[in-house]
């Protein structure tokens, strides 16, 4: 409670000093109004181009200028300005991120998508967070779905998906270098974007990163610092609903890891998209990608990755209130693994294919009333056919507000670590039959949710708008580790359920010209159950979520003067109970100050409350978030 009332003191000594006006360029989203920030386009709840106002789901767009007038170097940093999302740093490079509920280091219920592409891994469902990168500063929006996402997006988002979208190549011309300093972390960047032939635009970057291990609880160091490399680039022909993009990006990091050699990751990845409308007035989207990871983790495993998907979608106006969505894709990962002693996965060498078809039509059933309603077939390796649909009713009373329901079915397919692991690689045996300490279960099915949500946001002046979504899950067939019934050790198994009930809220308010304000808070109860028959035997890869009942932002964003601004955030999570984490407050600040055109130099301040305290884990040996000041330099050219 010290910490809170050291915060409000803080935030407003800050915003009670004199407020002058400020002039930001053009493209800067900082000078749009909160109606026109209602009206940005968004394309992840329906994949077609809507105002995020009118999307019928609990949305939230992170903004470049928001990520900008944050200061954060790392896209997990950059995640934190979104209300609905729970972000926990578990070390230097690992994060643990998830909306509502069921957080763990190894979180499996939610998609991330950069630029369309899925950068999920098929080993346990969840990201590598040390191995998605973009230079931040060419980042257009972050589109933040808390909810289902399944008709549209597939088998895996059940909580939730973020949508990472870079600016097209015509809107980063020139040359650009940034630059920046924290005690324990160091980053750069260069960009330079130019003209090609045939009226196309193109952008090449080249980014550096360097994170020096941080500190435990117990005041030792933890081993978990990194060092990347990323290359890439991206080109654009086109304007309007007619246009072609190619981009890619290649990159090679060094992790450190307890008592052996670094953890060695590299990866490339190439996107062609091309989109035409017809003289009928569809829209037609066909994207082909290919992703490659390597992942040399001594002592554990070497994995060999290469993703090839092919995604193609129609949008079209059947009739005058009628609007049809229907598309198609297919996805082959060909996965080879080098096991080693402690674990296994078993075949080390598979084939996955994933293919899929969906449709969604949206009726206006009458001027202020909307139905959308949607299915997804999707076919994976180990559950053969999934059946995801969505149905949901928009009410917009007035051009000013919108009421919303919803009721989906989503699934968590099985990944490989569910079916095919191992351990020991080479276990004794028993009754000539292998006697694995640990394995994957042979029959284990898909985790199931149905949710159910209402929702309502408004602007009711100019100046204010808030939004609010309650939220109701049950979940089936949850993951349990059981004994192994045909003898020694456990198996992976589906013999538990939960529930997750909440509600979601944010609210913006311009309170002057040059001070906009905004809020946000979660309050949720996650409660998972074994069913009579389990005998669960490890509540750490079994049951075990680390969600808090409640999580909460302030955030004030101030135009102090001419080509200056100060942004303040405090947030607060609640505790975590597996394992225990006691609840905290963080204050982080940032203030830019232009001093030419071209040039802007900000100093950014992590964690102002206290030195040091932890987010996510257990025990003594878990890392901490340590108070931190920053230099950040950015030089357009």
């Amino acid at each position: 409670m010290n910490n809170v009332c050291r915060a409000v003191f803080i935030a407003a000594s800050v915003l009670a000093v004199p407020s002058h006006a400020v002039g930001t360029p053009q493209d800067d989203i900082s000078s749009l109004s909160l109606e026109d920030l209602s009206n940005i386009r968004v394309t992840s709840v329906s994949r077609r181009s809507e105002s995020a106002f009118d999307a019928a789901a609990s949305i939230y767009v992170i903004s470049a200028d928001s990520i900008k007038r944050a200061g954060v170097s790392t896209l997990p940093e950059a995640l934190r300005l979104a209300p609905n999302l729970q972000v926990a740093r578990v070390d230097a490079r690992n994060y643990a991120v998830t909306a509502r509920g069921f957080n763990s280091a190894f979180e499996n219920k939610l998609l991330v998508l950069i630029d369309g592409r899925s950068v999920y891994s098929p080993l346990f469902s969840g990201v590598y967070w040390d191995a998605q990168d973009v230079v931040l500063e060419d980042v257009e929006r972050i589109e933040v779905i808390s909810g289902p996402g399944a008709t549209m997006w597939g088998a895996n988002a059940v909580n939730g998906v973020i949508n990472i979208i870079t600016r097209a190549a015509g809107a980063t011309q020139g040359t650009q270098v940034t630059a920046s300093y924290e005690p324990d972390l160091v980053t750069g960047s260069v960009r330079h974007g130019g003209a090609l032939a045939g009226g196309g635009r193109y952008r090449v970057y080249l980014k550096a990163l360097d994170h020096k291990d941080i500190e435990r609880e117990n005041g030792l160091a933890s081993p978990t610092g990194w060092k990347r490399s990323q290359a890439g680039f991206r080109a654009d022909w086109g304007q309007g609903t007619d246009t072609t993009t190619v981009q890619g990006d290649a990159y090679t990091g060094a992790l450190h890891q307890q008592g052996t050699r670094d953890i060695r990751t590299a990866g490339a990845n190439l996107l062609g998209r091309t989109a035409i409308r017809l003289d009928s007035g569809s829209e037609i989207t066909a994207q082909a990608y290919w992703d490659f990871t390597e992942r040399n983790q001594p002592g554990a495993f070497v994995e060999h990755l290469n993703t090839l998907d092919v995604q193609l979608q129609s949008s079209s106006k059947l009739a005058q209130r009628h609007r049809l969505v229907w598309g198609a894709g297919y996805r082959m990962a060909f996965d080879r693994l080098d096991n080693g002693a402690g674990f296994a996965f078993l075949p080390g060498d598979l084939n996955l294919h994933w293919g899929n078809a969906f449709v969604q039509d949206e009726i206006d059933l009458t001027d202020t009333l909307r139905l959308v309603a949607g299915a997804k077939l999707e076919h994976n390796n180990y559950t053969g056919l999934e059946f995801l649909p969505t149905l949901r009713l928009a009410w917009k009373p007035t051009g000013n507000s919108l009421a919303w329901a919803s009721a989906a079915r989503t699934v968590r397919a099985p990944s490989r670590i569910d079916r095919d692991f191992y351990s020991p690689s080479n276990p004794p045996l028993l009754n000539g039959v292998p006697a694995y300490a640990l394995a994957g279960g042979p029959d284990f099915r898909s985790e199931v949710a149905r949710v159910l949500e209402l929702g309502y946001r408004i602007q009711p002046t100019a100046a204010l708008s808030y939004s609010v979504t309650a939220f109701a899950s049950q979940y089936d067939r949850l993951r349990t580790l059981e004994p192994n019934p045909q003898g020694a050790g456990s198996v992976f198994s589906n013999l538990a359920n939960g529930r997750a009930r909440g509600v979601e809220m944010w609210s913006t308010w311009e309170a002057l010209d040059t001070l906009r304000l905004s809020a946000g808070l979660v309050a949720q109860h996650i409660r998972t159950r074994p069913a009579a028959q389990s005998r669960d035997t490890s509540a750490a890869t079994g049951l075990a979520t680390s969600d808090p009942s409640n999580y909460w932002t302030l955030r004030a964003s101030w135009d102090v003067a001419r080509g200056q601004t100060l942004d303040v955030l405090l947030r607060h999570q609640g505790k975590l109970s597996r394992p225990e984490v006691a609840a905290y407050e963080a204050l982080d600040a940032n203030y830019i100050w232009r001093v030419t055109p071209g040039l802007d130099l900000s100093v950014s301040a992590r964690n102002l409350l206290d030195a040091k305290h932890p987010e996510f884990g257990g025990g003594p040996g878990r890392s901490v978030y340590e108070r931190s000041v920053g230099l950040n330099l950015a030089w357009r050219l």
